[in-house]
This record gives C-alpha cells, sequence and structure tokens, in this order.
C-alpha cells in the first residue's frame, strides 16, 4: 500500500521540476567554466615578448622623447646631463663616465659598464658586465632619450662569453616561437635590459616633472 501512495505522489509532480532543475545545472556549470577563464592568470612575460626590444637600422636601440613643456632647452641640458652623471656613480658600476657634453647642440652621451645581476643569494651569484650608452638631444619643451650600444660579458671567471644584444635579446634569439614566453638564457638577458631600462627612462622622466 506505501508503495501505491509513493507511486502517486511521484506522479504528481510536475515535469516541469525535474526539467527546469536539469537546465539550471547546466546554466551553473556554464557559470563555473566561465568564471574559470575570467580569473585565468596574466602571463608574467607579457610585456616582455614580442615588439619590446626594438631594432633601428640593425641595432637594439630603446628611444623615447618626454615632452617638457615649459622648460627651455638649457634648463633640460642640466637636469640630464646631472643625472647621467650622477649614474655613474651608482654602487653598481664599475667604469662609467660622461663621454660627451656640448653645450652648442645641448647633446649629451654617457657609456656606462655596471653589473646586472640575475640572481644574488648565499648560494649563488649570477651577474653579468652590462654595457650600453644613454644618449640624450635636448630642445625647447621636449628632449629624445635613446639607449644603444648594448652588449654583454658573462661568465668571465669560467667561460667568458661576449655577447651583443643584436644577437642575443631580440625577439628571434629570445622569445618563443608561439610569443607566449622567453627562452631559459637568453631571456633572462631580455628581461633585465628591460628593466634596466624602464628604470632608467622613468627616473629621467620623473626629474623632468
Amino acid at each position: 500500500m506505501k508503495q501505491i501512495v509513493w507511486i502517486i505522489l511521484l506522479m504528481s509532480i510536475p515535469m516541469t521540476s525535474f526539467a527546469q532543475n536539469t537546465w539550471e545545472q547546466s546554466e551553473a556549470k556554464k557559470k563555473e567554466e566561465v568564471a574559470k577563464v575570467m580569473v585565468a592568470k596574466p602571463n608574467p612575460d607579457q610585456k616582455y615578448l614580442q615588439g619590446a626590444v626594438p631594432v633601428v637600422n640593425g641595432m637594439v636601440a630603446f628611444s623615447k622623447t618626454f615632452e617638457v613643456p615649459g622648460k627651455t632647452a638649457f634648463e633640460i641640458y642640466n637636469i640630464i646631463g646631472k643625472f647621467l652623471q650622477d649614474e655613474t656613480r651608482e654602487k653598481n658600476q664599475i667604469n662609467s663616465h660622461l663621454v660627451k657634453a656640448d653645450t652648442t647642440t645641448y647633446e649629451l652621451a654617457a657609456s656606462y659598464e655596471e653589473w646586472l645581476v640575475f640572481q644574488n643569494n648565499a648560494l649563488s651569484l649570477d651577474r653579468t658586465r652590462f654595457y650600453y650608452v644613454l644618449k640624450a638631444l635636448c630642445h625647447n619643451g621636449k628632449v629624445d632619450i635613446e639607449m644603444s650600444h648594448i652588449k654583454y660579458f658573462y661568465e668571465e671567471e669560467r667561460h667568458p662569453q661576449h655577447m651583443k644584444a643584436e644577437e642575443w635579446i631580440t625577439d628571434k634569439e629570445a622569445v618563443n616561437k608561439k610569443n607566449t614566453k622567453l627562452l631559459p638564457i637568453t631571456g633572462k638577458f631580455r628581461r633585465k635590459t628591460i628593466d634596466r631600462k624602464d628604470y632608467l627612462f622613468n627616473k629621467i622622466e620623473g626629474l623632468l616633472k
């Protein structure tokens, strides 16, 4: 008798209830899948991928024009000149110096040799000598900055290697074919070089404000 009553009760429940539950479950799964896509982690190498290292006339060269409204070429020249000189005295410098200071054309240039450190802990010190030239051409209201002539001297105490940026940190040499990540060895040079460039350019921008 109990079984008959149970069957009657089941038959009295509208079928739409089951259909609705199935539909709701399907929608919930879809939302979960969408949520998974939305919370995907950003690529830590994104800013270092293709296009991050420009090659101009066969040479790796980072350049930027900083707008400085209200300042004369002479004023900008003095600010940049002091910056270039101060950088030669930083603790990571090896043999850096000002190589050009022309008050007629308002051109400046400094040659840097410094340590670029990849890793430094109790077990390992991984670094390279890093060479580059910073040039500045000052105008009324703006200044053109260029970082070029980049090269490295790596593992000088074990297996000395001299590398130019053009053969070491370009898209072809340091980024995988899918443009999703940096290659293990050349990639670390590319990353640190871009980081150093960003630091210098950001510092210049701050001083000109």
